[in-house]
């Protein structure tokens, strides 16, 4: 596996493996790395001859400095995962690669990056485009791999992808979970004992809109959920939206279609999130 700290090598390597016809499946990731990061990149190392993993902590997505400086970074336990995943190489830029003295071109979703949870973290989906557009031009791959947890994240990276015409395919990894039903991510580990105990009421919630969906309403499924997570006295709702799946339109009355319900709340201070796609 080989360990690239700049640009300039990572294409050196894609290059590479151009010439000999190969190609080329992307990871992005932040570090921190679990078993839902490592179902992405078995998906692509089954779909593409080569894979490269970026690990790179981006400051443009965090609205808060210390959100920021809190995240985990677990740089040599996460390089012996994707070694052992059959990774062949990685990239781990610093932030002065990415965004170099001068640097001030964002990539922006203008409407669908802003409502929802878009509201809730204001200019998070700024940052995740703006760098997700620059890994895209850095390796040049020929398609990427996200999880579905981060339900508008995905929508937002296929809408721009769309309007910009990037030659590049996205794939959806369904959600990993936890025994107990909570979501993977990298934020898990920072929950105290107290806090990671309450978390999964997130998927007990959805669990709860999924079995009263069928012949229910939007609004009877979003009461259910208000209410499960009311009951725990550790989580504090911070967003609920439910949308049309293929829209991506804010859904309403008897639920005829697929619909996505995302859900954000905190715990402390601990922002988690959890989705769940139902149709009727």
């Amino acid at each position: 596996m080989k360990l690239c700290r700049t640009i300039a090598d990572i294409r050196a390597d894609v290059d590479g493996w151009r010439q000999s016809g190969a190609s080329v499946g992307l990871v992005t990731t932040m570090g921190a790395l679990h078993a839902g990061h490592m179902a992405l990149v078995a998906a692509a190392r089954g779909a593409s001859d080569r894979v490269i993993a970026t690990i790179f902590v981006n400051p443009t997505q965090f609205g808060d400095p210390k959100d920021l400086e809190a995240y985990p970074r677990t740089e040599a336990e996460d390089l012996a995962l994707l070694e052992e995943a059959g990774v062949d190489a990685v990239f781990l830029p610093d932030v002065a690669e990415m965004y170099p003295p001068g640097d001030e071109t964002i990539v922006e979703t203008t409407g669908l990056g802003q409502r929802y949870h878009g509201a809730v973290r204001p200019g998070h989906f700024r940052g995740v485009a703006t760098v997700v557009t620059k890994l895209f031009n850095i390796t040049g791959a020929d398609a990427a791999w996200f999880g579905e947890k981060d339900y508008q994240q995905l929508a937002v990276i296929r809408r721009m992808v769309r309007d910009l015409h990037m030659p590049i395919a996205i794939h959806g990894v369904a959600t990993l979970r936890e025994p107990d039903g909570l979501a993977m991510s990298s934020r898990n580990r920072r929950l105290t004992a107290e806090d990671r105990a309450a978390a999964p009421v997130l998927s007990r919630a959805l669990d709860a809109a999924e079995a009263m969906a069928p012949g229910s309403s939007v609004e009877a499924i979003a009461e259910i959920i208000r209410a499960t997570i009311a009951a725990e006295p550790r989580a504090r709702l911070t967003g609920l939206d439910i949308v049309d799946a293929a829209s991506f339109e804010p859904a309403t009355g008897p639920i005829t279609r697929p619909v996505g319900i995302m859900i954000s709340a905190l715990f402390g201070e601990i922002l988690l999130i959890d989705q769940r796609e139902i149709a009727p």
